[in-house]
């Protein structure tokens, strides 16, 4: 191609489309990336193609005619038939302003060709000398001879209508009722595709939600077993208190509960293992097991209180046994006292014994 001859007028990128030649329904892509899509103008032949090169093949070399009609299907993707190529291109572009750009342009090369093929046909009836036609002869309508070449020329060119109009009426069809229900069911089902994806992921999310409740709802049953065992030591060794002893029955009653309570999530996760759940339903699924997880933290709360009775009343019987220490260490001096004293007072009496013996 000489840039002298034929010089780019309009450029975008976007993926290439061929329709199936045997299906002439499915597309077929050109190419695995977008390509460069040019207008170019031959200004020797007065003509307009859309040339597209993939490496050192031309994907698309389309000669525009005033008979084409690019069309929308949808918000980024156009199409056209090309009867000389027997084939019908489809256009995928990344937005829906380069699709526009690309149609208004398509209507100004189309309206430029048609101006440019009523110039050639003027032109050629002018200077052709067989016709012997100046610009102040009336012709005679083709229709009127019965023989001649006007009657030959007439009937060529009826049949060129006929088949053109025919083949025009053939890839409306089959672009009506193929290619644009198709790029909608396509889209259709990329649509449905995703939706189905993010319910998919939301229900492995409330899954997971669930698997990690249940592994800390053992550890707190765990940490309730320990506590459980703290709370009966301490009952073994501060029985003696009754302050404490109301304390430990606190306790006791809220480790009830607490049992309670997890007896209960216990049966809530029989339930949710016992239930299956499609993937629609996800949505409410994640909502219950928010609720449980909203749950979980009332009986963190709950296991945080019941540590700081359980501290409040290790506190109080240390502060008992420091207590009850002191006042043994007290009678122990006490006793000692006692003793060195009752020693003395033996000591006295002997010595007025032996006084009295003496006497």
């Amino acid at each position: 191609m000489s840039t002298t001859r034929e010089q780019p007028i309009f450029s975008t990128r976007a993926h290439v489309f061929q329709i199936d030649p045997a299906t002439k329904r499915n597309w077929i892509p050109a190419s695995k990336h977008a390509l460069t899509v040019s207008y170019f103008y031959d200004a020797t032949r007065n003509v307009y193609r859309i040339i597209s090169v993939g490496g050192t093949k031309a994907i698309i070399n389309s000669t525009i005619t005033p008979n084409m009609t690019f069309t929308k299907t949808s918000q980024k993707f156009g199409q056209w038939a090309d009867s000389r190529a027997n084939t019908v291109y489809g256009l995928g572009f990344a937005s829906e302003q380069h699709l526009s750009q690309f149609a208004e342009k398509f209507q100004e090369v189309k309206e430029a060709a048609r101006l440019a093929r009523e110039k050639s046909q003027d032109k050629t009836e002018l200077t052709n000398p067989a016709l012997n036609i100046t610009s102040h002869q009336v012709l005679p309508s083709p229709i009127i001879s019965s023989n001649g070449p006007g009657e030959d020329k007439l009937f060529r060119s009826q049949s060129a209508d006929v088949e053109i109009t025919t083949e025009k009426e053939r890839l409306k069809k089959m672009l009506s009722e193929g290619s644009v229900s198709e790029v909608q069911w396509e889209a259709e089902f990329f649509s449905l595709q995703d939706n189905n994806n993010k319910l998919v992921a939301a229900l492995h999310e409330a899954n997971a939600n669930v698997d990690q409740w249940k592994k800390q709802l053992a550890a707190y049953q765990e940490e309730t077993e320990t506590l459980r065992q703290r709370v009966a030591e301490l009952e073994s060794q501060g029985a003696h208190d009754s302050s404490s002893e109301n304390n430990k029955e606190e306790l006791s009653q809220t480790l009830e509960e607490l049992e309670l309570l997890i007896k209960a999530k216990d049966e809530e996760i029989q339930m949710l293992k016992s239930q299956k759940c499609s993937r629609w339903e996800a949505e409410g699924e994640r909502e219950e097991t928010l609720q449980k997880l909203q749950g979980r933290m009332e009986l963190e709360a709950r296991n945080a209180e019941l540590e700081r009775r359980l501290h409040l009343a290790e506190q109080t019987l240390a502060d008992t046994l420091a207590e009850r220490e002191k006042i043994q260490n007290e009678v122990t001096k006490v006793a000692e006292i006692m003793d060195v004293k009752i020693f003395e007072l033996s000591e006295i009496r002997q010595g007025l014994a032996k006084l009295v013996e003496s006497n």
